[in-house]
């Protein structure tokens, strides 16, 4: 290749989701999906982005309209979602955020090139173990069971599109009330919270961009 020939461009990432991809609290860098990103280049996988979808608050028809109102543009070489807390948080009915789940997930494989291999979900963590759970004077159980059903959703939607799901839940309530663990809110991980969910995810996304071919 001649010094005049220009480099092909580095496999993209996007990661849709709410206060949780976007890092509320801890900035983008301290974020779990740059967390991923700056992993995956470690091991020398070569990844742009990511590019990120998200705002704090959103539930999931937020999210598709957010989509729909500045479409990304694909093909992405992996797509991550999380997303359904404020879903839960509102009480919006399981079955409502069952079917959007289900619409947002088949829009995540179009934007990776209808390619369920590049797609990835993570489940979204139980904050009823959080401070700011505890003086909202919420039902900590309440918020226990319901998490549990909303990400059984999800996974089970994961499921039938034969996307990767990964729990990152169980380290929410290990953890999630430790002060090292949380954001300042009290309600929001910290960027070593998001390090233990990176964890996590880096060697499921490796293997996603391996056996996809990585572009």
């Amino acid at each position: 290749m001649s010094s005049d020939t220009p480099l092909p461009p580095a496999p993209r990432y996007l990661a849709l989701g709410d206060s949780y991809t976007v890092g509320e609290g801890v900035g983008a860098d301290g974020s779990w999906p740059f967390q991923l990103a700056a992993a995956l280049r470690g091991h020398g996988i070569a990844l742009d982005g990511p590019e990120v979808v998200a705002t704090t608050g959103w539930t999931t028809d937020e999210l598709a309209a957010a989509i729909d109102a500045a479409p990304p543009q694909g093909p992405y070489a992996l797509v991550s979602l999380l997303v359904g807390v404020n879903n839960q948080y509102r009480g919006r009915p399981l079955a409502e955020y069952r079917q959007q789940f289900e619409q947002l997930l088949q829009r995540a494989i179009a934007l990776a090139a209808e390619d369920p291999r590049r797609v990835l979900v993570l489940s979204f963590p139980d904050w009823g173990v959080t401070p700011y759970a505890a003086a909202s004077e919420r039902d900590p159980g309440v918020i226990a069971r319901e998490t549990d059903d909303f990400n059984a959703a999800a996974r089970a939607c994961c499921g039938d599109y034969n996307v990767a799901f990964v729990d990152i839940t169980p380290l929410s309530r290990a953890h999630g009330a430790e002060p090292a663990m949380l954001a300042e809110d009290g309600l929001h991980p910290s960027a070593a919270m998001y390090r233990l969910w990176t964890r996590e995810v880096l060697p499921v996304a490796a293997g996603q961009l391996a056996d996809a071919g990585g572009a």
